[in-house]
């Protein structure tokens, strides 16, 4: 008998494993893009995989493991941020300025406008507009993943996509790429 479960047991591992593996990189992105650092985040999914191999019995085969995974991160993500309480805060990122680098292109400087706006929208906006715009979840999954109904994530998504235009002063399509003031210069600088 004991000899049974145990050649049960690799192969339904296994199957768990690699189909957990197979969501790393999602789980990758959707980290980044809630903590801004690579490394924090790699440290966040690693933490993450941790609890979910640990509790790999309460995992239903057939369900969402993508789903699954991701309110797992989610969640060490809320615990991890509550016990950040009592370290210093950089909520104005004065000290971040401090140490980042010129940018060498005008699409780096858009991406740091735009994640200085993606901040300033509320977690649960900011969470549900990752996970439908950046994680390519639906909107009924990611509904899942935060413990609410879909109306009020397509609601938050609205509301965070309008606020990120309000943020970013975005009216329409001409207000993407370079600046009038910068635009003739980089135009110019390419011209034989």
């Amino acid at each position: 008998m004991s000899a049974a479960s145990g050649s049960d047991a690799p192969s339904e591992g296994g199957s768990f494993k690699r189909e957990m593996l197979s969501n790393l990189p999602n789980l990758r992105a959707f980290a980044v893009s809630l903590i801004g650092s690579p490394d924090r985040a790699d440290d966040l999914v690693q933490d993450a995989i941790m609890k979910a191999w640990g509790k790999q019995e309460s995992f239903t085969p057939g369900t969402n493991m993508k789903a699954w995974l991701f309110t797992i991160l989610r969640n060490e993500f809320y615990s991890q941020m509550r016990k950040k309480g009592r370290e210093v805060q950089d909520s104005d990122g004065y000290f971040a300025e401090r140490l980042s680098v010129h940018p060498a292109q005008y699409g780096s400087l858009d991406m740091r406008d735009f994640r200085r706006a993606l901040e300033q929208l509320p977690d649960d906006q900011r969470e549900a507009l990752i996970l439908v715009g950046a994680s390519g979840f639906a909107y009924e999954e990611a509904a899942e993943i935060c413990g609410c109904k879909t109306g009020t994530i397509k609601s938050r998504v609205n509301r965070a996509r309008q606020r990120l235009q309000e943020v970013l002063s975005i009216s329409g399509a001409a207000d993407y790429g370079p600046d009038p003031e910068a635009g003739p210069v980089s135009d110019t600088a390419f011209v034989a």
